[in-house]
């Protein structure tokens, strides 16, 4: 089978898994959605935009992090929270390629017409 055929080859199934399992909370998919049209932010900026609290947003980010979805860097005395587009396109790449191996596209043959 090859790397066009097989969606998660080399292992890369539970990698594929742990990125989905971060993007499975709905408040982590508004916090990248808040970076995608932001830009980089801290924490704070991020608590801001939610109802909540600071110790649960900083969970969510972490888990991101974790996960390689959101890079963090150290600026001054605040961390700075930025959507990684490449990994996060990787894991679109991915789940396309899943999807397409479990659900192909039928013929126009077996569609049914009526």
């Amino acid at each position: 089978m090859t790397d066009e055929t097989n969606c998660c080859a080399d292992g890369t199934a539970k990698v594929l898994a742990a990125k989905l399992l971060a993007l499975s909370h709905p408040a982590r998919i508004d916090i990248l959605l808040q970076l995608a049209g932001d830009g980089p932010c801290c924490c704070k900026q991020v608590v801001e935009r939610f109802d909540l609290a600071q110790s649960t947003v900083s969970q969510h980010l972490k888990v991101l992090v974790d996960a390689g979805l959101v890079r963090l860097s150290p600026k001054a005395q605040r961390s700075v929270y930025e959507i990684d587009r490449h990994a996060l396109a990787g894991v679109s790449a991915a789940f396309s390629r899943l999807t397409a191996r479990c659900c192909p596209a039928e013929n126009e043959e077996s569609v049914p017409h009526g």
